[in-house]
């Protein structure tokens, strides 16, 4: 499933053909994806303008300006491209022979100015849905998620409040969508490698017995930030179905410390550790155990 640096990137490619154009015309090919479609969904986009692109945790929000946002999330194989018809029908800046097969397009934007956006999703395993923008914070997409890990709050002092008491392992801590909203398996993974943190060790070892935070927490807060923006950086992670909207692909795979790097050496300066894999709550997990305590 694409992670929080792969829908950014998804985001920022969008955000110049979608922000400030009118949606002319709306395709809705089929009646659902993971989930139905809203009564009226085609209808209801019809005629408005695209106000904001945004993002929360692994969904794109785009505000509309009648006060509706259309949230759509990518599933494990959802993704966007972008044509312009300037370019009489060849693909446009966004656009790339990578793409999904035409038979998986299952929605398509047709803008003002002239673009259409389109989404496909192979397993459709990705939804659209309308909510109103008063009622979006109390959504049940959305009441339960943490902290932006990319946002200023993240910092040692959080963590150790979020994590303060916690038995449970690191790895689990940080998947828990309730506390930080986003993280996934890869960038866990490579966060707890740059910050030397044991994925099997207690989360609540972050906290003082003050409840202050360790150099650890220090440590990890700064890792998950440099991680995340390397990657967004990097234009995420190319791995199973994932593409940008002009169809390229991620380059950050190929600066994994850890993930899928079982037996290779851990790369950390002066260690003569492996790397090596464990299975955590159904998940795989790549740590080194000499350098990651």
């Amino acid at each position: 499933m694409p992670e929080l640096p792969e829908v950014e990137t998804v985001r920022r490619g969008l955000e110049p053909a979608m922000v400030g154009a009118r949606l002319v015309r709306v395709e809705q090919r089929r009646p659902d994806l993971r989930f139905p479609f809203p009564p009226d969904f085609a209808a209801r986009l019809e005629g408005r303008t695209i106000a904001a692109l945004g993002r929360r945790a692994k969904y794109l929000v785009a505000d509309l300006d009648d006060g509706v946002v259309l949230v759509m999330h990518l599933g494990m194989s959802g993704r966007f491209t972008v044509t312009d018809a300037k370019t009489e029908g060849r693909p446009g800046a966004f656009h790339h022979e990578a793409g999904g097969l035409p038979a998986h397009d299952h929605v398509v934007f047709h803008l003002s100015s002239g673009a259409a956006v389109t989404y496909n999703d192979a397993r459709r395993f990705g939804f659209m849905t309308l909510v109103p923008r008063v009622d979006l914070p109390s959504h049940a997409l959305f009441r339960a998620l943490g902290v932006e890990p990319l946002g200023n709050a993240l910092e040692g002092a959080l963590l150790a409040r979020l994590f303060a008491g916690k038995t449970t392992p690191l790895k689990a801590a940080l998947l828990d969508q309730t506390l930080i909203a986003g993280l996934g398996n890869i960038y866990v993974s490579e966060s707890l490698h740059r910050a030397g943190l044991s994925p099997r060790r207690m989360a609540g070892t972050l906290a003082t017995r003050a409840g202050g935070p360790t150099a650890g927490a220090g440590r990890l807060a700064e890792a998950i930030r440099s991680v995340l923006e390397d990657a967004v950086a990097a234009g995420g992670s190319t791995l199973r179905d994932y593409a940008h909207t002009d169809g390229s692909l991620g380059y950050f795979q190929h600066a994994f410390r850890v993930y899928g790097r079982e037996g290779e050496p851990c790369p950390t300066p002066g260690c003569r550790g492996v790397v090596q894999r464990m299975v955590q709550s159904g998940r795989s997990t790549f740590y080194c155990g000499s350098c990651q305590r």
